[in-house]
């Protein structure tokens, strides 16, 4: 936990940093939320059921959907774009993996209000910034659904809205040769089939040139082709202002029908491969959900969010985990039968705890048990209170990794370890 707090601590100060408020929803939720955004077959990933007053509820699956309910029913007149952020547990009733649990948590953030390349370019800046602050390499990956669907369109005429969805299910799971047969059965000449692969398997520099190749058509299909095109190089060029490196990757699609433009996925980097197969930490995009959920505006946004579970398993950075332990050892001398030394202790414990984790002995234990359990929690310090440093007006301070010490007064105990917390 004081790791996960650490990376959390982190998190939150540089969203707030970068213009974004925290938010928190319910978790439970009606059922029928997600069903609008996911449909219904998202039932048999959750944990739903009925409550005593006969509601259809679930525990939340993910935080997009009620973050948006949230923003239609609450924050419509906020000013535009409302930047937000959110930390919390979700559920999925599916079978634990490595990092990958039925109760999980989720750090993310939203842009609502604009899906202009600007704000996609900042989101996707934002999470990227958050690893670099964490020590974690990982591998960006960046698409655009609108994109690949009208290019899908093109090389589809005839497959029906639901097969188009499907098709994208396809392209996002990676499962070619279902793509293949799907695309056949819709009549799909042999040739464009495998050139639509080509591009969806095609990287970076050789992913733009199938893109800008296979962009010609004609009539209004060709127009929005061009446009999100155009979006995406604005969104490029944006991304090199901020000095992100990314990869081109016409292949994501993240499944869902309400992303509309811009989609990005961050990989675990390196060649440890410490998550497994599991090595998403972080997804997001540009979508339309405020109308589905009751807004007279179909009010576009953009986001992602972190697989914390993940993020914590891949953290190795040790910085702001190691304030300083230090554990006051009062050296009593039971014969007398007084707390002369006790208020002291308690008194220097207290100003002490101020600036770092002070622990108390509370069992009446002798000075080498006290000094025995300051070694079983790796405590950095020691600070010896008996009545020889009461008279002198100092503490015996002494170091537990080196086992020298020293005398000094409380001030200048107070000040070594506030120096060390830095």
């Amino acid at each position: 936990m004081r790791k996960r707090r650490a990376i959390e601590a982190r998190m939150r100060a540089i969203a707030e940093r970068w213009g974004y408020e925290e938010i928190k929803t319910p978790t439970f939720e009606l059922a029928e939320l997600f069903t609008l955004k996911s449909g219904e077959a998202i039932l048999e990933e959750m944990y739903e059921f009925r409550d005593k007053s006969g509601r259809h509820l679930a525990l939340r699956p993910e935080l997009t959907a009620p973050v948006t309910r949230l923003y239609v029913n609450e924050l419509k007149m906020a000013p535009r774009p409302t930047k937000v952020y959110y930390f919390g547990n979700c559920f999925r009733y599916e079978e634990p993996q490595r990092a990958r649990y039925r109760e999980f948590w989720q750090f993310g953030a939203e842009i609502i209000g604009s899906d202009r390349p600007e704000a996609e370019g900042e989101i996707i800046a934002l999470a990227y910034h958050i690893l670099k602050a964490l020590g974690i390499r990982a591998e960006l990956h960046v698409g655009h659904v609108g994109l690949l669907r009208e290019i899908l369109r093109a090389a589809a005429p005839n497959m029906t809205g639901e097969h188009l969805s499907r098709a994208m299910r396809l392209v996002d799971k990676g499962a070619k040769e279902e793509l293949r047969e799907l695309m056949r059965t819709s009549g799909v000449e042999r040739g464009r089939i495998e050139d639509f692969i080509h591009l969806i398997e095609s990287r970076g520099d050789s992913a733009m040139a199938e893109v800008r190749r296979m962009i010609a058509g004609d009539g209004g299909a060709e127009e929005r082709k061009r446009k999100h095109l155009e979006q995406l190089e604005q969104l490029l060029e944006i991304l090199d202002y901020y000095n992100v490196g990314y990869i081109l990757n016409p292949g994501i699609a993240r499944g869902l029908d309400y992303y509309t433009g811009m989609v990005f996925e961050l990989y675990e980097a390196g060649d440890e491969h410490k998550l497994g197969a599991q090595r998403q930490i972080c997804g997001g995009g540009t979508y339309r959900l405020a109308a589905l959920f009751g807004s007279r505006e179909d009010t576009p946004s953009t986001g992602f969010a972190f697989g914390f579970d993940r993020i914590a398993e891949l953290f190795q950075n040790g910085e702001g985990l190691k304030e300083p332990k230090v554990v006051v050892v009062p050296v009593r001398e039971r014969s007398r039968g007084d707390y002369t030394v006790i208020e002291a202790a308690i008194g220097i414990t207290t100003r002490l705890r101020e600036h770092c984790t002070t622990y108390l002995d509370v069992m009446e234990r002798s000075i080498s048990e006290q000094l025995a359990y300051a070694n079983a929690i790796q405590a950095s310090f020691a600070v010896l209170v008996g009545r020889r440093e009461l008279e002198s007006g100092r503490v015996t301070v002494r170091d537990l990794e080196t086992g020298e010490q020293e005398q000094m007064s409380v001030e200048e105990c107070i000040e070594k370890l506030r120096r060390l917390s830095e």
